[in-house]
């Protein structure tokens, strides 16, 4: 266990760019994205004589709320929170993406590998590594970033609305950081189920592939899908074309993206709704965690395991001469 820790920071020293700096970066520029936007707008409003509410009539407005109205804020304020994540989702994505794509490539290409095979290290434990970096590193680190863009979005929001006399305090207890956090961190451990067809296949090929792997990974699915496609129009076989795009090309490629079990699953989601503001109890662990019952997730996890053993064989026994 301790020599599996020391792989998976080994993976972090080495891919920090990716797995720290890139969701740091992305954060600060949203933040600095809504700075800019809270600053011309109170300037735009300045120069227009556009008044966004005087303190009275604030006051009076938040006074005659009535359930129905603070659970609009609230939600408001959560979305907010939760609209943090949606630029580090694509670019986590994308860092899982190209990180698996060369993880075993890199090592073959500037035959590092042939120095980390001399260590009394398995191909399994280096691979497993590898699988651990991209889908519980790599997102507990982007998650965490998330939520200190999303509490520092609200606090930047708090100090607009107290320079026009609003109680922000009462305001900012109605939302709830609590359970955005928990529902965003709880989603990692069902990321790393639905990711492993793509963390499997995008391994598979940096172990296989002699050279561009990139192309390998998309154009071999990209290629099948259009023969299975063309053997449809000409009705040579009965095979589902569009079964085939959404369910082996799609999932294995984009599965790395945050999010997509959820849109693959919507369907089983039982969402409520009290008929006055937007609902995120889709987003809710109670709701994501139906995605269990998905005989898909099931069949992507068996996939990806089988895709990630083939990628540890291709590892051990890949000829480098």
């Amino acid at each position: 266990m301790k020599t599996f820790y020391w792989l998976v920071k080994r993976e972090f020293w080495e891919h920090r760019g990716g797995f720290l700096w890139a969701p740091v970066i992305t954060g600060g520029v949203f933040l600095l994205l809504n700075l800019m936007a809270i600053v011309a707008a109170e300037v735009v409003g300045a120069s227009h004589g556009i008044r966004f509410g005087a303190s009275s009539e604030l006051h009076q407005i938040i006074s005659h709320m009535d359930a129905g109205d603070m659970s609009q804020v609230g939600t408001a304020l959560d979305i907010a929170m939760y609209s943090s994540m949606a630029l580090l989702t694509v670019v986590l994505g994308f860092v899982v993406f190209f990180y698996c794509l060369g993880a075993i490539y890199d090592e073959r290409r500037d035959r590092s590998i042939l120095f980390w095979k001399s260590l009394p290290l398995s191909d399994s434990s280096s691979v497993l590594s590898k699988v651990a970096s991209a889908t519980v590193v790599a997102p507990i680190i982007t998650t965490l970033v998330g939520v200190a863009a999303g509490i520092l979005q609200l606090v930047m929001l708090a100090v607009v609305l107290s320079f026009h006399g609003v109680n922000v305090w009462q305001l900012l207890l109605l939302s709830h950081p609590l359970r955005v956090t928990a529902n965003l961190i709880g989603y990692i451990p069902l990321y790393l189920l639905w990711a492993l067809p793509s963390v499997g296949w995008l391994l598979l090929c940096s172990a296989w592939a002699r050279t561009k792997p990139f192309l390998w990974a998309v154009a071999l699915p990209v290629a099948t899908g259009l023969l299975v496609t063309w053997f449809g129009i000409m009705g040579l076989f009965n095979l589902s074309a569009g079964w085939f795009w959404q369910n082996i090309v799609a999932r294995g490629l984009f599965s790395a993206f945050p999010g997509a079990g959820v849109a693959w699953n919507a369907d089983r989601l039982t969402v409520s709704t009290d008929g006055h503001s937007p609902n995120l109890d889709f987003l809710n662990l109670g709701q994501t965690y139906q995605m269990l019952g998905s005989i898909n997730l099931w069949i992507g996890v068996l996939v990806g395991a089988g895709l990630i053993v083939t990628a540890i064989w291709f590892r051990r026994w890949r000829d480098e001469a």
